[in-house]
């Protein structure tokens, strides 16, 4: 639909041209194949936690924009990360979506692989001999891969910039409680929800949106100046948010935190995050991080997914507690992660067919309370990417 819109127009005249985002950003099919391309084949991204392949020869099977993917942890104890087709006939190998296993065998016609993704066996191998197809040639196609604070990253660019160089600081408030050794994953789900993948991504980088669940409103927004919050604009798209805290006694059904739970380098009323380029956010809250990673499936439909990390073999008693304290916020049913869906979706509605024709990120607090700055910077970092305009893509 193509009809004027005299009042959006106005409202946009009156802001510069890096507070404004036009809504084909979000629906644009030549628009997302650029993001494929120019962003998600080319940047680094995080897949999965180490503790999710914590043995020798523990393997996870991932897709990755409709890329079948194994990580494996091999017997040296490095993970790697391969395409999960065989090299002979294209057939997916390895179908569980996780396992142990030192050999990976395609069910087609027993081609297999080692966990470095070697191909060592090919039943009646000689019959390739007039072709001159040789095991050494039919390995699996390994990605680029890295581990950072526990954090396993991939990338399809073999020419990407280290992972170290991608991240630098920005984890850095992270480094006493990722690096500690003590965590594991102990919380998973995801959903797919019915829209552009940034409108989630906007949902953690947008600290005004708090107004919006509840359960903030009661223990976050006025447990502490505003001026005390600090918004970092990190290099690469990134950003970091500190300085939050929470009053959870504030609210109805949520005991206050005691610092003698809290994850190593954490104390209880903590509350900061960081937002990697393009696709991940990790949130601390004390007892709890959350880590969530939103994928594209079109460019109207997305996937996120939610992890949660908690300390290894602890008492049953502490573990319920840490499920309560991370389910509270950040569970599926949960008082914050299904209202940031229903925002994602409901921008989706907005912008599927122009009744939304651009969205405002114009707040300017000089990097402290509710700025939109980790915007602007995200949005700055995806068109210098794409090569898109914001504002008239």
């Amino acid at each position: 639909m193509n009809y004027e819109n005299t009042i959006a127009s106005k409202r946009k005249s009156s802001l510069p041209d890096t507070h404004f985002v036009n809504g084909s950003v979000y629906t644009n099919k030549a628009i997302f194949q650029k993001e494929k391309e120019k962003i998600f084949f080319h940047t680094w991204h995080f897949i999965c936690h180490e503790s999710e392949v914590l043995r020798k020869y523990d393997f996870r099977t991932i897709s990755f924009l409709g890329q079948p993917l194994i990580i494996i942890r091999g017997g040296d104890n490095k993970i790697r990360s391969f395409l999960n087709v065989c090299s002979h006939r294209g057939a997916k190998i390895i179908h569980a979506p996780s396992g142990n296993s030192k050999k990976l065998t395609c069910f087609y016609h027993l081609w297999s692989y080692n966990d470095r993704g070697d191909c060592i066996s090919i039943p009646r191998e000689n019959g390739y001999d007039n072709s001159n197809l040789k095991k050494n040639l039919c390995g699996l196609t390994e990605l680029k891969t890295d581990v950072f604070m526990g954090m396993v990253f991939i990338s399809f660019n073999e020419k990407i910039m280290p992972l170290n160089d991608f991240i630098g600081d920005s984890l850095s408030s992270f480094k006493n409680t990722l690096c500690s050794g003590k965590l594991e994953v102990f919380h998973y789900s995801k959903s797919t929800i019915k829209s552009n993948w940034k409108a989630w991504q906007e949902t953690n980088l947008d600290l005004y949106h708090e107004w919006m669940h509840v359960l903030l409103r009661r223990t976050q927004i006025n447990a502490g100046s505003m001026k005390d919050r600090k918004v970092q604009i990190m290099p690469n798209g990134h950003a970091v948010v500190g300085g939050l805290k929470a009053k959870y006694g504030s609210y109805k059904g949520i005991n206050d935190r005691k610092t003698t739970k809290a994850l190593p380098g954490l104390s209880s009323e903590d509350f900061f995050f960081v937002d990697l380029f393009p696709n991940f956010a990790i949130l601390a809250r004390g007892t709890a991080i959350r880590i969530d990673v939103v994928t594209p499936i079109d460019e109207n439909t997305s996937l996120v997914e939610w992890r949660g990390l908690g300390i290894k073999d602890e008492d049953p008693k502490d573990r319920r507690l840490r499920w309560k304290h991370h389910n509270q916020y950040w569970g599926p049913f949960g008082r914050n992660v299904p209202e940031d869906a229903f925002a994602a979706e409901a921008c989706g509605e907005g912008f599927i067919n122009s009744a939304s024709r651009y969205q405002i990120i114009a707040r300017e607090e000089n990097g402290t309370g509710q700025d939109d700055g980790m915007l602007r910077a995200w949005y700055k970092e995806w068109s210098k990417l794409t090569n898109v305009n914001i504002n008239k893509p």
